[in-house]
């Protein structure tokens, strides 16, 4: 399953990150660019009552191929990607362009005056571009989160950890460890079918985080995620409540009165840009295509 005829060579020269799913290594190519290069060796486990790898996992890789061609530059560059079949387990290499901080950690890193409206109306825009490039591709990135969003020195912002996040969701079921539910949208919380809009709440989600440099919705809980999200955007109608949920609706969930204003130190543009990536049903919610052409971005 190697994507490249010609692998490339590398030395490792420092671990950099350890998970829940293997080790994330800095290392340098040989030879050729002498490119800094992250490699990602990820060890998933299969379903052991089945037996052999779930074929959903296969297609991921397959997916991971494809992204092999992209070329955005809002898009961590993946380079080359192999997968080893080790009996009901699957050994997945990642090789990737090199960068060397996360957005969790450029936001630790803000004096508390903040960031300025021109910077996060750039990160903003950059991200927005990235997303709007996976969805034309027909990607969906499903697990967005400050972890998965990187930016260079340069102040590039880049999306990285797509096309993992059905893998990854897949062996929560088998590992244990406390999964972030703070960027995940209603419909998924509900368990409600979901389409390219969850990546669309995340990105909300991340823009309010920006202002406020803390997570918008800070849930331990399925149900408390949800309560937290209700505090802020109101409690839907029961009409926008999906059907195929089999959490049912109910008055308690939180106040009835949604805000046209979602936060108070924020102008007319920036909540109404909020306020349209927050929308509870799916269908109302801003595509990045459209979320790019908003005032927000367009007034100087």
């Amino acid at each position: 399953m190697d994507m490249c005829t010609d692998p490339l060579s590398y030395e490792l020269l420092a671990e950099v990150g350890e998970g829940a799913y293997g080790t994330v290594y800095k290392a340098r190519e040989l030879g050729g660019k002498q490119r800094l290069l992250a490699v990602k060796k990820l060890h998933f486990r299969g379903d052991t009552t089945e037996g052999g790898i779930p074929a959903f996992m296969i297609r991921e890789v397959a997916l991971l191929r494809k992204m092999n061609y992209f070329n955005h530059p809002n898009i961590v560059k993946l380079l080359e990607a192999s997968a080893v079949p080790d009996g009901r387990n699957l050994n997945l290499t990642l090789v990737l362009e090199y960068i060397d901080q996360d957005l969790s950690t450029f936001l630790s890193k803000v004096p508390a005056s903040g960031l300025s409206r021109d910077c996060i109306k750039d990160m903003m825009q950059q991200l927005l571009r990235g997303l709007d490039y996976l969805h034309t591709n027909l990607v969906l990135h499903r697990d967005l989160k400050p972890d998965n969003i990187l930016v260079s020195s340069r102040g590039e912002v880049k999306i990285g950890d797509f096309g993992l996040a059905r893998i990854y969701t897949f062996n929560i079921a088998l590992t244990p460890g406390v999964v972030t539910l703070w960027y995940r949208a209603p419909e998924v919380l509900l368990n409600s079918v979901y389409m390219s809009s969850v990546d669309m709440w995340s990105a909300g989600c991340i823009f309010a985080e920006l202002f406020l440099l803390r997570p918008l919705f800070q849930g331990y809980t399925e149900v408390q995620q949800l309560q937290k999200i209700f505090e802020v955007i109101g409690l839907p109608c029961k009409e926008d409540w999906p059907k195929d949920s089999p959490i049912p609706y109910s008055d308690n969930w939180g106040p009835g009165v949604s805000s046209t204003k979602l936060l108070q130190n924020l102008g007319p543009d920036e909540n109404n840009l909020l306020s349209q990536c927050l929308a509870f049903r799916p269908s109302a919610r801003i595509s990045a295509a459209k979320a790019l052409t908003h005032p927000f971005f367009m007034k100087k």
